[in-house]
C-alpha cells in the first residue's frame, strides 16, 4: 500500500508547479521514488545512472524553491539531469532517453523550456548562468533567479574558472551549487580536489552571518559598496580564526558549506536563505555519487553508465559472450603499455577518462609515467607539448568532442614547433547514444588544415597498433589517430608491431567500373557493401555484377599521392567514404588534391551532413546519413546510372 501511495506521488507531479503544493515533509518520499523510477528505467534503457542518483534531493529541493522554468536552473554536466527530467513534464517519455527520435540525451532547450542551456560537455555552467543573469538585469527581469548547478569534477575545468573570475566582478545575484562528489567519471584529482575536501564552514557561521546582514539590510545599512566592504571584513576574520583561505570568497563570492547534499528538508531551508541574498553566492553540497543504490555506491566509476542490469541483485547484464572483437580503446590501452615497455620515454595523459580511454592499463604498471590532468583537455594538449619539447613522446588520448576545446593548443603548442606529441583521438565519428555533443565529426575537418601535423585513422586493430608504432618513431612530429568507440573487427587484435610509412594507404580490392576511397573504420562498410553487391550479381538471372576498386588511404593528410594518381588515370567515377563531416573533410581533400591536379572526375563524398546528427545506434545514425553498408551500396549503383 505504500507502494502505490509513493508511486500516485510522483504521477501526480507532471511540472514543477505541482511539486511545489507539497508539504516540505513529503519531499523526501518524493526523493525515493524519483529515485527509484530513474533505477528502474535504467535497469532496461542504459544511460548515465550513478551521476543522476547523487542529485536526486538537490533537483527536488531546486525545482520546490525555484520558480521555474522563469527562473534558470543551468546544469553543468547533463549525467546529473535525469531527475530534472522527470519532474519537468517527461516522466512519461523518459523511457525513450537516449533513443532514436526519444528524449535527448543531456539537456536542451530545443526539448523544454525547464533545460535552460546545453550541457553536454563540461565546465559551461557558471558562463552561461552569469551571461543569463546579466541578460535578467538588462531586459527588465530583475526577479529572475539564476542558478548554476557544477559537479561530477567540472570545476577543474579551465572556463569554470574564467566563469568565477568574471562572476566576481560583474554585478549579480547568481547562485553556484557545487555539487561535490569527488568524482567525474574516474575520481577527481588534483589541487581543486584536495582543496575541497579540506574546505569547511561553520553552519553556525553562516545563520550568524545571514541573520546579521538580513537586520543591516532591513535597517538601510546594507548598500552594494558597504555589503562588499563587511564581507571582505568577515573573510579576513573567519581566515585568521580558521588558518584556512578562501578560494571562493576570496573572489568576493560568499561560500556557504559544505552541507549534505542529501538531506532535502535543510536543501529547501538554505536554498530560501540564499535566493534573498545579494551578489554571487555559491553552496558547496557534499553528495554520493550512485546515492540509494549501493552497488552504484561502492563502484560509481562502473556504474556512471552501466548498461542494462538486474535491479534487484545489482548484476550487470552482459549481451556478449566474450568472443567478440576487443574495443579500440582496449586495444590502445594494451599497445601503449607495449611500447612503452620498450620505448622509456612515452608517458600517458588523459584529461579524466583513463578507464574510459583505458590508459588505465598503463596507469596500473607504470604510474609515474602516466597522468590524469582532470577536465582540462586544453592543459592535457600544452601539457603534452611541454613534455615533448624536453625530450618525453606523450601519448595524449582525448575523446574527438571534447578535443575541440583544445584546438588552439593543439596549433599553437604543439604543432608550430612540430613537436612529438601523439595525440589519440578516441570515441572518433558516430558514438551513438549521447548525440550531437559527443559526436566526433569535425576532428579531420579541423585538423586538416593545420600545417606540421599527420592525420590517420585506422580500418582495424592492426591498424591502430601500427600507427601507434610508427607515431612514436623519432622524426614523425605531431601525429594525430582517430579511432571510434566500441569494437572492432578482428577476432585476434595482436600483431607485429611495424612501421606504416606516413602517407601511404593500402588497395584492398581491384576493379573497372568505380573507386571507392575510405578512410578508417567506415571503410569495413564498404568492404560489406561490395559483398553485398556481388551477391546480387550471382543471384541475378544473366547479370553482369558492378566492378568496384577500393582503397583504404588511411592518411588524411599526407594523402597518398601515388594511389590517387592511379585512380585518377583509370576511373571516371570516385566516391569517398569518412566517418566525420563532409565539409572540409577527407573527401574535400581528394577533390581540392584532384582538381589542383587538373583531374576533374565525378566525385561523390559520403560523411555526416551539414546539421547535427541526432541521438540514437551506431547502426541507425549511419543508416541515416547514408555510410552503412546499404547506403554505400545505394550510392555506389546511383553514380553510375547518372
Amino acid at each position: 500500500m505504500k507502494e502505490d501511495n509513493k508511486d500516485n506521488i510522483l504521477k501526480r507531479i507532471k511540472y514543477p508547479d505541482e511539486l511545489r503544493k507539497l508539504p516540505v515533509e513529503q519531499l523526501p518520499e518524493v526523493c525515493d521514488e524519483l529515485r527509484a523510477d530513474i533505477l528502474k528505467e535504467l535497469s532496461v534503457n542504459p544511460g548515465h545512472l550513478a551521476s543522476s542518483l547523487g542529485a536526486v534531493e538537490m533537483t527536488v529541493a531546486l525545482h520546490y524553491v525555484f520558480n521555474t522554468p522563469y527562473d534558470r536552473l543551468v546544469w553543468d554536466v547533463g549525467h546529473q539531469a535525469y531527475g530534472h527530467k522527470i519532474l519537468t513534464g517527461r516522466l512519461d517519455s523518459f523511457c525513450t532517453n537516449r533513443k532514436l527520435g526519444g528524449l535527448r540525451p543531456f539537456p536542451s532547450p530545443e526539448e523544454s523550456e525547464y533545460d535552460s542551456f546545453m550541457c553536454g560537455h563540461a565546465s559551461n555552467s557558471i558562463s552561461a548562468a552569469l551571461g543569463m543573469a546579466v541578460a535578467a538585469r538588462q531586459t527588465g527581469h530583475d526577479d529572475r533567479h539564476v542558478v548554476a548547478i557544477i559537479g561530477d569534477g567540472a570545476m577543474s575545468g579551465g572556463l569554470a574558472f574564467e566563469g568565477l573570475n568574471n562572476v566576481s566582478t560583474t554585478p549579480n545575484d547568481m547562485i553556484i551549487i557545487l555539487n561535490d562528489n569527488n568524482m567525474s567519471i574516474d575520481r577527481s584529482v588534483g589541487g581543486m580536489k584536495q582543496y575541497l575536501l579540506r574546505l569547511n564552514t561553520s553552519e553556525t557561521y553562516n545563520k550568524l552571518r545571514y541573520k546579521a546582514a538580513k537586520w543591516l539590510h532591513s535597517n538601510g545599512m546594507l548598500d552594494d559598496e558597504r555589503r562588499k566592504g563587511i564581507i571582505r571584513l568577515s573573510n579576513a576574520l573567519k581566515s585568521a580564526i580558521s588558518h584556512q583561505q578562501n578560494i571562493f570568497e576570496g573572489m568576493n563570492i560568499r561560500y556557504f558549506g559544505p552541507f549534505d547534499g542529501h538531506n532535502v528538508v535543510e536543501l529547501v531551508r538554505t536554498l530560501r536563505q540564499l535566493k534573498e541574498m545579494k551578489g554571487p553566492k555559491l553552496l558547496h553540497l557534499h553528495t554520493i555519487k550512485g546515492h540509494g543504490y549501493a552497488p552504484a555506491e561502492k563502484a560509481a566509476t562502473i556504474w556512471h553508465a552501466p548498461g542494462k542490469f538486474d535491479l534487484d541483485t545489482g548484476q550487470r547484464i552482459k549481451t556478449e559472450d566474450g568472443t567478440e572483437p576487443s574495443k579500440f580503446q582496449d586495444v590502445f590501452g594494451n599497445t601503449l603499455l607495449e611500447l612503452a615497455k620498450e620505448n622509456k620515454r612515452i608517458v600517458g595523459v588523459t584529461p579524466a577518462m583513463p578507464t574510459g580511454c583505458s590508459l588505465n592499463i598503463m596507469m596500473k604498471e607504470m604510474p609515474e609515467r602516466t597522468f590524469d590532468v582532470g577536465i582540462a583537455e586544453g592543459h592535457a594538449v600544452t601539457f603534452s607539448g611541454g613534455m615533448a619539447k624536453d625530450g618525453l613522446q606523450p601519448f595524449c588520448n582525448i575523446y574527438s568532442a571534447f578535443a575541440q576545446r583544445a584546438y588552439d593548443n593543439i596549433i599553437h603548442d604543439v604543432a608550430i614547433l612540430n613537436l612529438p606529441v601523439v595525440i589519440c583521438l578516441d570515441r572518433a565519428g558516430l558514438v551513438g547514444e549521447d548525440g550531437a555533443t559527443h559526436h566526433g565529426a569535425f576532428d579531420m575537418a579541423a585538423l586538416r588544415p593545420v600545417p606540421n601535423i599527420t592525420l590517420a585513422s585506422p580500418m582495424n586493430e592492426h591498424e591502430l597498433r601500427r600507427l601507434m608504432y610508427t607515431a612514436q618513431l623519432p622524426g614523425k612530429g605531431t601525429f594525430v589517430i582517430r579511432y571510434p568507440r566500441g569494437r572492432g573487427v578482428l577476432a585476434d587484435w595482436h600483431c607485429p608491431l611495424e612501421e606504416v610509412k606516413v602517407g601511404t594507404g593500402r588497395k584492398l580490392r581491384d576493379g573497372d567500373d568505380i573507386a571507392v576511397l575510405s578512410v578508417g573504420p567506415v571503410g569495413n562498410n564498404v568492404v560489406k557493401a561490395v559483398e553485398m553487391m556481388e551477391n546480387d550479381a550471382k543471384s541475378a538471372s544473366g547479370g553482369s555484377g558492378i566492378s568496384v576498386a577500393h582503397y583504404d588511404m588511411r592518411f588524411v593528410k599526407p594523402l597518398d599521392e601515388n594511389l590517387l594518381k592511379e585512380v585518377a588515370a583509370k576511373f571516371k567515377h570516385v566516391i569517398t567514404v569518412e566517418d566525420g563531416v563532409r565539409e572540409g573533410g577527407f573527401g574535400s581533400a581528394v577533390i581540392e588534391w584532384m582538381e589542383d591536379n587538373g583531374q576533374h572526375l565525378d566525385i561523390v563524398r559520403l560523411g555526416l551532413p551539414d546539421h547535427f546528427v541526432e541521438h540514437g545506434t551506431v547502426a541507425q545514425l549511419q543508416s541515416i546519413v547514408g555510410i552503412d553498408a546499404e547506403g554505400i551500396r545505394r550510392t555506389i549503383k546511383e553514380t553510375l546510372r547518372k
